[in-house]
This record gives C-alpha cells, sequence and structure tokens, in this order.
C-alpha cells in the first residue's frame, strides 16, 4: 500500500463526515431521524436567482472556462452590496475576489500567507475547518478561549499575555459560529489595533450577518482596517445557495492578489450561471431578509422550546443560524445528544465539535421545518 502523506496525521475526517454516515445507517434501518445537527439550509433560493441561471444558460461565453477572479459585474455587485449593506467601499477592480464557497478561501488564505511552522490564532470555540487547514499547510493552532462570561468576544488581556512571535494569522468569525454572538464596533476597532500592534493579519469570517440580526456589521467598516484585515463572506446562509458554492474575499489589494497567486492555480473560474445568479441575489431588496427571518423566528421560538424540555438555557439575544444552549451542570455534552440520537431519533450537534469550549452546551440547527421541530418537541 502506498503511504498518505504525513500531513494527514494531523488531521481526523470531518465530525460531520463521520457523525451523518452513522445517521443515514440509523435512516436505513427504518429509524425516523430528525437531523438538526447540520446548518445546510432547507429553504430555496430567491426565485429572481433560479430564474437568472436558467436564462444564463444560451449565452455564448456560458459553458467556457471562467476568469479566475470572476465576472466584472459579479464584482461589482459584491463589492455594491458590501457598499449598501456595511456602508464599506471597496474597488471592484483589485479588493474583491469571488470564490467557490468560503470553505475554499480559508485554504487560499492559508497557503497564502502560512509558512510551516507559523502560529495561527483560532477561536475556542470555533469552525473546526480553521484547525484542520492550518494543520494541513504546516501550520500551528495556538487557541485562544472565548466564553459566555465575556459574551464570547475575545479576551485581549489573555491575548497579549500569549507568545505572538512566530503568530501570523488570527481568525475571528461575526456574527459566531456556533454561540451566534454578535461583535460589536468596539471589538472590530480592538481586532484591528491588535493585529497592527502584533503584525498579524485579521481575517473576520462573516456569513451569518443577516439572519436574525438586525445590526448587521463588517470588520472592514473600522478604520484602518484594510491595513490588517480580510473578510470571508457567503452566500449559501444569506440566499441558501449552499450547495452552489459562492462566496467572497475583501480587503487591501495586496493580500486579495496573493490569494489570488493560489486559487488561480487551484481552480478554473466559477461556473458562469452561478455568477449570474449571484449578481441578482446580491441586488435583491430587504423583502427578501425580513421574510426570511420570519421563518427562522419561528422555527427558533420552538427551538427554544425544544431546548427548555432538556433544561437547556439559551441566549435570546444570539443570531444567526443556530441555537446555542448549555445543558445542565454536570452533563457532557456527547453522552447528551448521543442519548437524544438513539432514544429519541434527534440527531443534535454536541458543542465539544467546535472545541474544548464547548463542553456543556449542544448546539441545533434552525434548517428544519416548524412542523419537524414540533415532532422533535413531542418526542421528548
Amino acid at each position: 500500500m502506498i503511504k498518505p502523506a504525513k500531513r494527514l496525521k494531523s488531521v481526523k475526517e470531518y465530525y460531520f463526515s463521520i457523525k451523518l454516515r452513522e445517521v443515514r445507517q440509523l435512516t436505513a434501518a427504518g429509524k425516523p431521524i430528525i437531523n438538526m445537527g447540520i446548518g445546510s439550509p432547507d429553504l430555496q433560493p430567491p426565485s429572481q436567482v433560479l430564474e437568472a441561471i436558467s436564462n444564463s444558460l444560451g449565452d455564448a461565453t456560458a459553458h467556457k472556462y471562467q476568469s479566475y477572479q470572476g465576472l466584472p459585474e459579479l464584482r461589482e455587485a459584491i463589492s455594491g452590496f458590501y457598499k449598501n449593506k456595511f456602508s464599506v467601499d471597496t474597488n471592484p477592480e483589485s479588493e474583491v475576489l469571488p470564490l467557490m464557497g468560503s470553505k475554499e478561501g480559508i485554504m487560499h488564505v492559508s497557503m497564502a500567507f502560512l509558512n510551516e511552522g507559523d502560529k495561527v490564532l483560532i477561536p475556542n470555540p470555533g469552525y473546526p475547518t480553521y484547525t484542520s487547514v492550518t494543520k494541513l499547510v504546516g501550520a500551528e493552532p495556538l487557541f485562544y478561549n472565548l466564553s459566555d462570561a465575556n459574551n464570547w468576544q475575545p479576551n485581549f488581556e489573555e491575548l497579549d499575555k500569549l507568545d505572538l512571535s512566530d503568530v501570523k494569522i488570527m481568525w475571528v468569525n461575526y456574527p459566531h459560529m456556533p454561540t451566534g454572538t454578535n461583535a460589536t464596533l468596539e471589538t472590530f476597532e480592538k481586532l484591528v489595533a491588535f493585529g497592527k500592534k502584533h503584525n498579524i493579519l485579521i481575517i473576520n469570517d462573516n456569513p451569518y450577518s443577516f439572519i436574525l440580526n438586525d445590526k448587521p456589521i463588517s470588520i472592514l467598516q473600522v478604520k484602518g482596517a484594510k491595513d490588517i484585515a480580510l473578510e470571508l463572506n457567503s452566500l449559501s446562509k444569506t440566499f441558501n445557495m449552499a450547495g452552489w458554492r459562492v462566496g467572497m474575499l475583501l480587503g487591501n489589494a495586496t493580500y486579495i492578489n496573493e490569494v489570488l497567486k493560489v486559487k488561480s492555480n487551484m481552480d478554473s473560474g466559477m461556473f458562469y450561471g452561478i455568477q449570474k445568479g449571484a449578481i441578482e441575489a446580491l441586488q435583491l431588496s430587504d423583502d427578501w431578509f425580513i421574510n426570511q427571518n420570519k421563518i427562522y423566528q419561528e422555527r427558533r421560538n420552538l427551538i427554544w422550546q425544544l431546548a427548555d424540555k432538556l433544561d437547556a438555557t439559551y441566549s435570546k439575544n444570539a443570531t444567526g443560524l443556530f441555537v446555542w444552549a448549555k445543558i445542565p451542570k454536570g452533563k457532557k455534552s456527547e453522552e447528551v445528544t448521543d442519548a437524544i440520537l438513539y432514544d429519541n431519533d434527534i440527531f443534535i450537534t454536541p458543542g465539544t465539535v467546535f472545541g474544548s469550549q464547548g463542553e456543556g452546551y449542544i448546539r441545533f440547527s434552525l434548517c428544519v421545518t416548524s412542523e419537524i421541530i414540533k415532532e422533535a418537541i413531542a418526542r421528548l
């Protein structure tokens, strides 16, 4: 047998890849599993978006290789979206890079800036991909703890006590996944100042801004942020286009160009029709967000009832596509979620998937219908 690369010793198969395989096996065995574990939107993309992609298929260039930087009109639409929603000015020619999903962007940014042995600040709890990609490129994760006591914001006093000499990148993610906590402009201002002080590239991963959130903000709103910060965003959650794989990276033209060097060697451009659909989505009125959030509000209210059944507590100020709930003291996250899976046929994510600071918590997805959530409540 050919031995795999040594880098694979540093990572494991993604939790959801393993657990969803088990869920499929239980379903195949006749178990009526309710999947509340993963954040894959079940709602349809906007009808105008579907129409735009359909109408584009006959265009002369629709089926050719596309630009690594995306269509100029897509970059214009992204730039316009950031101006309209965040009051952030960007140059669509040099400060905007469309991506085939923001997960791709995490890898591309890491490959563009990290050398073997560099360190990366990663939130705990946080998105597991930050850690796995860091290890795959030969860098070293350096976890910084977030806690409920500090409203899941970075503790800058603790950060300044760390040995930061080899730190190259700091990942932040607001609105925060998995807790749903929003950042404040004060937090972003402190992050920009922290990055400049220690010469660390700050990257905010921002795909949840418009879900159950009245005040979406961007780190790029902070004065001088482009000197030291990049922002990832995605259409997956906002416009129910997860399977389309449309993301974006915005920031300083020099940084964007370094990422483009990696990206242009990794793909052959985003499918033309998907770009046309994305352009339409980015130009929708606020009515789209209002109507989506009415649905998610109803679902979240029911999820709160479900959490009550488990004696779990939660913040009603959280935003995003999930409900993060604290289970009774003394109970273990995976023991609780496994018991619910095997006894009640309901799959919920244990907080430990997102790091050691997730112990004692569970996470519910809002990507299930109200009727299914009511069924889950009945089972408990």
